[in-house]
């Protein structure tokens, strides 16, 4: 099976960290993130996988070779000006041609990459999205009322919002939407195929699920590795 893992981010939010070393080899505890992620792919049968680099691509290669250490066949693609969140793909259509997934380079995730793999497969949706169930402590007391009576309370309502949790399933025809070597975020994709009609499925992770892009997350990632990654 393949992967796309997109490597090629700036790292603005944890400067000064990445001003010397790119985002995804940002240690975590023992293990660089992209490691962990190139792991547990392997552990879940992606044999075949892809660095979506730009920004300090040369520390990513040196890094990790041909993959042969970890078990995969590793190759790095390198933009040559910055391609987005999903147009760093249209650089590998040649290679994937089948059923890929497609990760960003600062998630940390138990999900069980086979089993979405799987149920994109059977989706016939060209692209499925991996979805996650965030919820949000409110500092607040939530007031209920009627024209100037006060009809109820609710204290400190939990806010929950499910969002895109930065790891996909996409199929060799969503090609035909993202347009060669230009900048094209997923936002856009994901718009685009809406409006033509085009279904786009999501799938739930209910596993541990961390985005370490900023400081106060990254800080948090090194608290849990031992619990979750080591």
């Amino acid at each position: 099976m393949k992967a796309v893992i997109l490597a090629g981010g700036l790292g603005s939010r944890l400067k000064p960290f990445t001003e010397v070393i790119p985002k995804p080899l940002l240690p975590i505890g023992e293990k660089a993130v992209l490691e962990i992620q190139i792991e547990h792919l392997c552990k879940h049968g992606f044999d075949q996988i892809w660095l979506a680099t730009n920004y300090k691509s040369s520390y990513i290669e040196n890094f990790f070779g041909d993959g042969s250490a970890y078990g995969v066949e590793l190759t790095i693609s390198k933009e040559e000006k910055r391609l987005g969140t999903v147009g760093p793909i249209t650089l590998l259509k040649d290679q994937l041609t089948e059923p890929f997934l497609m990760m960003n380079g600062d998630i940390l995730s138990l999900v069980n990459f086979r089993e979405m793999y799987e149920f994109a497969c059977k989706s016939p949706a060209s692209l499925v999205v991996g979805t996650k169930e965030i919820i949000t402590p409110f500092l607040f007391g939530n007031l209920f009322f009627e024209g100037d009576y006060v009809t109820g309370i609710e204290e400190k309502p939990d806010l929950k919002s499910m969002i895109i949790a930065g790891i996909y399933v996409l199929k060799p025809e969503i090609f035909k939407h993202i347009p060669d070597n230009e900048y094209y975020g997923i936002d856009q994709l994901i718009l685009k195929m809406l409006d033509l009609g085009d279904p786009v499925a999501k799938y739930e992770i209910k596993e541990y699920w961390l985005d370490i892009g900023r400081i106060d997350d990254y800080e948090k990632a090194q608290k849990i590795y031992n619990e979750y990654f080591e």
